[in-house]
């Protein structure tokens, strides 16, 4: 009705309706310096706020992981800095660890993001892929300090085993984590140690316990709060308990699945993403009979797919995320969430 009448007001009456507009009731009833808190399972694109529903800790975060900062997280502060950095780690070649999504770009449009100028329109027209790596370091802390510290490596997320998702970077900077796929790409580091020969499984071995009724159990190499895992006393255990064999690139390797909490979260994310980005398809590459592509795509293929896929779909040399990781159960959960 304010839209309808607007032209008849005289104008201390139209100041009066945007004085109602925009005032306590209609905005929220905020005032100036009112905390806005998160709830804590919100990732961050272009600088917005999206919910996922699984628990997140952003790079903001007391106990993030911040993948914008020069110097090294995990060594002494004294010698941290980029200058002392480069002395030590003769692998740190950039000072920035992910850069620009200007693959898909105009000029303009390099030059207007170049600044951080991003908007979710924009983004959403590049974003067309989710890839999953296995961080073979078995916690998302040590999978931060190899990345970062030694690499100069970045991914936008990590999944740690007790089920929380860390965002180092907003989602519009290109991580460097997946080659030819980081311009047009998600990436997100799974926490697990990998998939390997049958004849090297001394890893699973260090990493995985039996107990006498068979249950498998995750056998962290120190107490959880030591590898920033924040659930207390975190004991994880695979959502199955055998051994997973499978074929990948050709290769025959065995690996241990992903835990509950893991799959949970990845799925919502899963979700999520799908939702804020149109270009993402919730679906995983198959051949002409619907099975799983377990190797590298074809280049026209890899071209023109749009959808979650593995780091072994994008190189020849991955293996990851390993012939456990149930793709199904991953999309038909997401697919689930977003038809809810």
């Amino acid at each position: 009705m304010i839209f309808q009448v607007v032209g008849r007001l005289r104008p201390s009456l139209w100041a009066s309706v945007l004085s109602i507009a925009c005032g306590t009731v209609a905005c929220g009833q905020h005032q100036p310096g009112d905390e806005l808190k998160r709830t804590g399972d919100e990732i961050l694109v272009c600088g917005q706020l999206f919910h996922t529903t699984a628990p997140v800790v952003l790079w903001t975060d007391p106990a993030g992981y911040d993948a914008y900062r020069v110097e090294r997280r995990f060594s002494a502060f004294d010698k941290s800095s980029w200058e002392e950095s480069v002395k030590e780690v003769s692998s740190l070649d950039s000072p920035n660890r992910y850069g620009i999504r200007k693959e898909k770009l105009n000029d303009e449009q390099i030059e207007k993001v170049r600044g951080g100028g991003w908007d979710l329109a924009l983004l959403q027209q590049v974003v067309d892929q989710f890839v999953m790596h296995y961080d073979v370091c078995g916690t998302s802390q040590t999978c931060f300090k190899v990345l970062h510290d030694n690499r100069c490596l970045s991914v936008h997320f990590m999944l740690d085993v007790d089920g929380t998702i860390y965002q180092t970077l907003d989602l519009k900077e290109r991580a460097w984590h997946a080659t030819i796929s980081n311009g047009r790409s998600i990436g997100i580091e799974i926490a697990n140690i990998g998939a390997y020969p049958q004849d090297d499984m001394e890893p699973l071995k260090k990493w995985y316990s039996k107990k006498d009724d068979g249950q498998v159990l995750l056998t962290l190499p120190k107490k959880s709060a030591l590898l920033g895992v924040r659930s207390p006393d975190f004991i994880g255990s695979p959502i199955r308990q055998e051994l997973v064999k499978g074929t990948v690139q050709d290769t025959e390797l065995v690996q241990y699945d992903l835990t509950p909490q893991q799959y949970e979260s990845l799925i919502k994310l899963t979700a999520t993403l799908c939702r804020v980005f149109p270009k993402l398809e919730c679906k995983y590459p198959t051949d002409e009979e619907g099975k799983l592509i377990p190797r590298k795509l074809d280049d026209e293929v890899w071209k023109s797919y749009r959808g979650i896929l593995g780091h072994y779909h994008v190189q020849k040399n991955k293996v990851d995320p390993g012939p456990a990781f149930q793709w199904e159960k991953v999309i038909r959960g997401a697919k689930e969430l977003i038809a809810e």
